[in-house]
C-alpha cells in the first residue's frame, strides 16, 4: 500500500470525546462469536473487565493510543505484552465456538471495527470525513491491526475494498443470549461501582445504541426510533461544535495521559498489559 501524505489542512486530533462510543465499538468487535467468546471465556483473570475495570480499560485504551500515536518500538513492546496475555486465550472442548486470540482473521475484524467506529464518531460529531482526507485516514486505520498479528497485505487495499470486506463481515455477525447479556452489562457500565452505573449507565446505554449501526442494534435487540435518532444527532452536533473549539491538548487529553503512563511504565520496567 503506497504511503499517502497527510493533507495540509487536516484535523488529525485523536478526540477523547470519541470514548463515548467505546461500548458500541466493543459490541461491534464481539459480534463475531470467536471474538465474543474469546473475551467472555478468557482465563486471563487480570484482564477481565468486571474483575479489574481500571486495568482492563487502561490496557484497551492504551492499545488504541499506542497503535495510533506510538513509536515503532513502543508498538513492539506493547505487542509483546499483549501476546503474553493472548497466549492463554483459546477455546476449550467446552467452548461453544472455536477461537484463538492469535487468529489474524479475528484481529482483522477487531481492527476493522475500530476503524469503522472512528468514521462513525467523526460523522456524528463533525459530518463525513472530507473527501481529500478519506484515503489518508483509511491507511492510518491499518495500524490497529498491524500492531498485532494482522499482516499489512491483509488490510483491504482501499476504502472500496474495505466496504466489501465489511459487508462480508456483517454476514458473520451473531450475538447469542450469553454474549448479549454480557455486552448489555458493559453498556450499562455495571463493571463500575453501583452509584456510578446507576447515574451514568442510562446515558451510556443511549449513546451506545446511537453509535451502533442498525445491524448490531438488531443483534442486541435494542429499540431505536426516528425520535431517538433525531435526539442523538442533536446531542452529537452540539458536542462536536464545542469540542472543535477546544485546544488540541484538551481534545486529546485521555490518550496523551495514556501514552505518558505507558512511557513511564517502560522506563520503570513495569508491565504494559
Amino acid at each position: 500500500m503506497a504511503t499517502i501524505e497527510e493533507p495540509a489542512d487536516l484535523d488529525d486530533a485523536m478526540d477523547g470525546i470519541g470514548l463515548a462510543a467505546g461500548a458500541a465499538n466493543i459490541i461491534m468487535q464481539l459480534s463475531w462469536p470467536g471474538v465474543g467468546y474469546g473475551v467472555f471465556e478468557s482465563r486471563v483473570e487480570s484482564g477481565r473487565l468486571f474483575d479489574h475495570p481500571y486495568k482492563r480499560s487502561r490496557t484497551t485504551l492504551g492499545y488504541l493510543a499506542v497503535a495510533a500515536k506510538g513509536t515503532d518500538e513502543e508498538k513492539r513492546l506493547f505487542r509483546n505484552g499483549v501476546n503474553k496475555a493472548h497466549a492463554q486465550v483459546r477455546s476449550t472442548g467446552a467452548s461453544p465456538v472455536k477461537y484463538n486470540a492469535f487468529d489474524p482473521e479475528l484481529q482483522l475484524w477487531v481492527a476493522a471495527c475500530i476503524y469503522r467506529g472512528f468514521e462513525d464518531v467523526h460523522r456524528a460529531l463533525y459530518g463525513p470525513i472530507p473527501e481529500h482526507a478519506v484515503d489518508y485516514f483509511y491507511q492510518r486505520g491499518a495500524t490497529f491491526g498491524t500492531t498485532l498479528q494482522v499482516k499489512p497485505d491483509m488490510w483491504p487495499a482501499d476504502r472500496e475494498l474495505f466496504e466489501e470486506y465489511w459487508n462480508e463481515g456483517l454476514a458473520k455477525v451473531h450475538i447469542d443470549d450469553v454474549i448479549r447479556e454480557h455486552l448489555i452489562s458493559i453498556a450499562r457500565m455495571e463493571f463500575l461501582p453501583k452509584p456510578v452505573s446507576l447515574v451514568a449507565g442510562p446515558i451510556n446505554m443511549f449513546l451506545t445504541a446511537g453509535f451502533l449501526p442498525q445491524r448490531f442494534r438488531d443483534e442486541m435487540m435494542l429499540a431505536w426510533t426516528p425520535r431517538d435518532q433525531r435526539r442523538f444527532d442533536r446531542v452529537m452536533r452540539a458536542i462536536g461544535k464545542v469540542n472543535k473549539r477546544l485546544p488540541l491538548a484538551v481534545r486529546e487529553a485521555p490518550y496523551r495521559l495514556l501514552l505518558a503512563d505507558m512511557r513511564w511504565r517502560i522506563k520503570a520496567g513495569r508491565a504494559l498489559v
